[in-house]
């Protein structure tokens, strides 16, 4: 009979291992190990979708030559909604009641937004049918016939006006703005009152209500439905400006991979900007429209001193601003200085 050998006493209080009692541990760190592989995806998901959407943007030549306004501490970025057809199919243009036709490109909204270096963001909206001079044609002219030349002539015609320097161009086209629209589930806009346009193909009841991608279009379109012209419809651009900024860099946008990828890409194919723009621009340009849909921004129209200006020679009626304050608005924003601004 074999003899019991004894027991080190350093060892005598451990208890035996078990097989098991290494599966919490493996399972804590399988577990741990999936929640940063998850984490990791979704870091480089919110990097890589922002990069390819930007690939896809189109770059132009918009930029003026020439001696131009001098710089200013902050950015201004110079945004257009064009109503350009001709990447629209004959569906999509039915569907968006744009018409038949492609045509010449028009700008249906035109903005100045000023980030400074410090103070609130300036949203600033110049109605398209303003009195200006427009170089190398006689006599005032609505400032939307600027556009229709060049978005090159179109930045040197405000700068002029202004004597604010466009550091970057933002264009962006029907489809683009129905497409974002959509991407994020609508926008919440309240009405006062019932629209009813024809032109606009929109019939919208008060109240408010949740609109789609094609009634959005309409609704910042329409100039008939409130009996205030261009004021009226400026005033709606801005409200839908702020109102798409805030939903897409919501929580809600950027938790849900796939509304962040439609957000980030459906409109990219109608929107264009200047060739000067950089990605790092492009994100400051973002990080503007999101601070102008909260208390961080100020929005306002140029000041207007009569709304029913005789160019003449058969011109027709346009806007004439009121060269004091405009000019008053404009130098502050040179001065970087838009801390006293106010919305109106």
């Amino acid at each position: 009979m074999s003899e019991t050998q004894p027991i080190d006493p350093r060892y005598a209080n451990r208890s035996p291992r078990t097989q098991s009692a290494g599966r919490p541990k493996k399972r804590r760190n399988w577990f741990l190990r999936t929640v940063g592989l998850i984490v990791l995806l979704f870091v480089l998901m919110l990097i890589a979708v922002p990069l390819y959407a930007w690939s896809r943007i189109d770059k132009i030549e918009a930029m003026p030559t020439g001696q131009r306004p001098a710089e200013t501490s902050g950015t201004t970025y110079l945004m257009v909604g064009s109503d350009a057809r001709e990447d629209l199919s004959r569906a999509e243009r039915a569907r968006l009641h744009t018409g038949g036709d492609a045509g010449p490109a028009r700008t249906d909204s035109i903005m100045l937004m000023h980030v400074p270096k410090s103070g609130p963001t300036v949203l600033i909206s110049i109605p398209r049918d303003s009195a200006v001079n427009i170089p190398g044609i006689e006599g005032k002219q609505k400032i939307n016939a600027a556009f229709n030349k060049s978005p090159a002539l179109l930045i040197q015609t405000i700068e002029n006006v202004t004597g604010l320097r466009v550091d970057h161009y933002v264009e962006v086209g029907f489809g683009g703005f129905a497409s974002v629209i959509d991407s994020i589930g609508g926008i919440q806009m309240c009405l006062p009152k019932a629209m009813k346009d024809d032109k606009a193909h929109i019939n919208l009841p008060a109240g408010c209500q949740k609109l789609d991608g094609v009634n959005a279009l309409g609704y910042v379109r329409s100039r008939h439905a409130d009996n205030q012209n261009d004021f009226g419809r400026v005033e709606r651009q801005r409200q839908m400006v702020g109102a798409i900024a805030k939903k897409a860099s919501s929580p809600s946008t950027f938790l849900n991979p796939v509304r962040y990828y439609n957000v980030a890409t459906k409109g990219v194919d109608a929107l264009t900007v200047d060739k000067d723009m950089s990605l790092f621009d492009f994100i400051r340009f973002a990080r503007g429209m999101r601070a102008i849909s909260g208390s961080g921004g100020v929005t306002l129209t140029v000041p207007v001193s009569d709304d029913n200006y005789q160019l003449g020679h058969g011109r027709g009626v346009a806007v004439k601003w009121d060269t004091k304050k405009a000019t008053a608005l404009f130098n502050a924003i040179k001065q970087d200085n838009t801390s006293g601004l106010k919305s109106s």
